[in-house]
C-alpha cells in the first residue's frame, strides 16, 4: 500500500477501501479453493468403490467441468462487464459459489460433485474480474506493483488453504471444508457489495466497439494472442499437478501416515514461494518490463520440473514446489500486466474474459492431462510433461518479442 503513497492524489476516492476488500475477496477465494481441491480425490474415493483408473478420470473431471463452463461462458460475462462494470461481475461470482460449494459438501454421488462443479464454473471468475476493476482504477505505471498484489491475494489464500484444509479434513472428513468455504464466499459477497467502489460509466450496447475495431487499436495484437497461450499453459502446468498431488504423496508415502496433512503441505508450499517473491517480482516488473520478467520466469520454471520428475520423498517435493512459487509469482501477473499495457480501458472486460476463457482451458487441459497421464503411466511422467510445456510457452513469448522488435 505504500507503494502508492506518492499516487494518492491520482487514485480515485475509496481506492483503498476498495483494494483491501478485494484483495481479501481473492484472499477468501483462493482459500477456499486450495481448501477444498487438493483432497477432493480423496473425498470422492469415500463415495464408491473405484479403480486407480476410475478414480484419476473422475478426479480430473471434478476439476474439468468447473472450467469447461467457464471457457463457454466467460465471453458473456466479459461483454456484461463492459457495460454494466465490474463491480456487478464479482458480486455473481461470489454468490454463486457460495451456494454450490456449500451444496458440493453434502455430495452423496461423484456425479453430484461434477455437476455442482460445472454449475460453479458458469458463474465464477471474482479473482479475474477484480483484478480487472482495480486495472482500471490504477495508473498505468503503478499496473505491475497492483497486478502482482492481486495476484499475492489470491497465492495467500492458496498457502492457507492446503494447510488448513488438511487439518480439518483430518479430524473432521471432507466435507467440512466446503461447508466454511460457502460461508466464508458468502461473507465475500457482502463485502464486495457494500464496501467496494468502481468509478465506471456504463457503456449501451449498441454504443460498444466491436472486438474487431479494438483489435485495430492495439499497437501488436500478436503479443496480446501469445499472451493468451501464455495463460493457457502457465495454468495447465499448475492444474496438471493439482488434481493428482495427493494421491502422488500417498503413493510415497505408501499409504500409511497423515496423507491428507503431508499433501496439504505439498500443495501448499508454492503458494509460499509466490507470496514471499511477488511483491519484489512486481516492481522489478515495473522496471524492466513484464516481458523479460515473463521469459525469465519460464526457463527457470522448466528447470525446476527437472528435479520435481526424479524426487520419490514427498518433503522434497515440496521443496521444489517452494522454488516453483518464487518463480510463478512473475508468470501469470507479467501476462495481465501485458494486457492492462496494451489493451483500451473500454475493453478490458472482454479482453480479460477471453484471458479467464484460456486460462479456464488451460485449466481443463491441465486437469485431464494431469489425470490422464497419470492414469496410463505414473504420476512422474505428469511432471516431465509440465516442463516441457512451459519451454514451448518460452519460445513462443521470444517469437513474438522478436517479430514486435523487428
Amino acid at each position: 500500500m505504500n507503494d502508492l503513497a506518492d499516487d494518492n492524489e491520482q487514485l480515485p476516492k475509496g481506492w483503498h477501501q476498495t483494494f483491501i476488500t478485494l484483495w481479501l475477496g481473492c484472499f477468501i477465494t483462493g482459500m477456499g479453493y486450495s481448501m477444498t481441491m487438493p483432497f477432493i480425490s480423496l473425498f470422492i474415493n469415500e463415495l464408491g468403490d473405484f479403480t486407480r483408473f476410475e478414480l484419476n478420470i473422475y478426479s480430473g473431471l471434478a476439476f474439468a467441468m468447473t472450467f469447461i463452463s467457464q471457457a463457454i461462458v466467460s465471453p458473456y460475462w466479459g461483454s456484461l462487464a463492459d457495460r454494466k462494470g465490474r463491480k456487478l461481475m464479482c458480486m455473481r461470482a461470489a454468490g454463486v459459489m457460495a451456494f454450490t460449494i456449500f451444496i458440493t459438501g453434502l455430495s452423496t454421488s461423484v456425479w453430484m460433485i461434477i455437476g455442482m462443479r460445472f454449475l460453479q464454473g458458469a458463474f465464477s471468475g471474482y479473482i479475474n474480474n477484480a483484478t480487472a476493476l482495480m486495472a482500471g482504477e490504477t495508473p498505468h505505471r503503478r499496473s505491475g506493483w497492483v497486478m502482482s498484489a492481486m495476484m499475492t491475494a489470491g497465492v495467500s489464500g492458496n498457502l492457507v488453504g492446503p494447510l488448513l484444509g488438511g487439518a480439518l479434513s483430518g479430524v473432521f472428513g471432507y466435507r467440512i471444508p466446503f461447508f466454511i468455504t460457502g460461508g466464508l464466499m458468502f461473507l465475500v459477497f457482502l463485502g464486495t457489495w457494500f464496501l467496494t467502489k468502481e468509478h465506471f460509466e456504463p457503456i449501451e450496447k449498441t454504443k460498444m466497439k466491436p472486438m474487431k475495431e479494438i483489435i485495430h487499436m492495439i499497437p501488436n495484437v500478436k503479443l496480446i494472442f501469445a499472451m493468451f497461450i501464455t495463460t493457457l499453459i502457465v495454468q495447465a502446468s499448475v492444474m496438471s499437478i493439482d488434481p493428482i498431488v495427493s494421491l502422488y504423496v500417498r503413493e510415497m508415502m505408501h499409504n500409511r501416515g497423515n496423507i491428507a496433512f503431508v499433501a496439504g503441505v505439498v500443495a501448499a508450499t508454492p503458494g509460499l514461494g509466490n507470496l514471499l517473491s511477488a511483491s519484489k517480482v512486481g516492481h522489478i516488473m515495473d522496471h524492466i518490463g513484464p516481458e523479460k520478467v515473463l521469459m525469465v520466469g519460464l526457463v527457470i520454471a522448466t528447470l525446476l520440473f527437472v528435479p520435481m520428475t526424479l524426487t520419490r520423498s514427498p518433503w522434497s517435493l515440496a521443496f521444489w514446489r517452494f522454488l516453483l512459487g518464487l518463480t510463478n509469482a512473475g508468470l501469470m501477473p507479467a501476462a495481465q500486466t501485458i494486457l492492462t499495457l496494451d489493451v483500451p480501458q473500454e475493453a478490458f472486460g472482454r479482453i480479460f474474459s477471453y484471458n479467464q476463457s484460456f486460462q479456464a482451458g488451460g485449466s481443463v487441459l491441465g486437469a485431464l492431462m494431469g489425470s490422464g497421464i497419470s492414469g496410463l503411466s505414473s504420476y512422474a511422467a505428469v511432471f516431465a510433461v509440465t516442463g516441457a510445456s512451459l519451454f514451448i510457452n518460452f519460445f513462443i513469448v521470444l517469437a513474438t518479442r522478436t517479430k514486435k522488435a523487428a
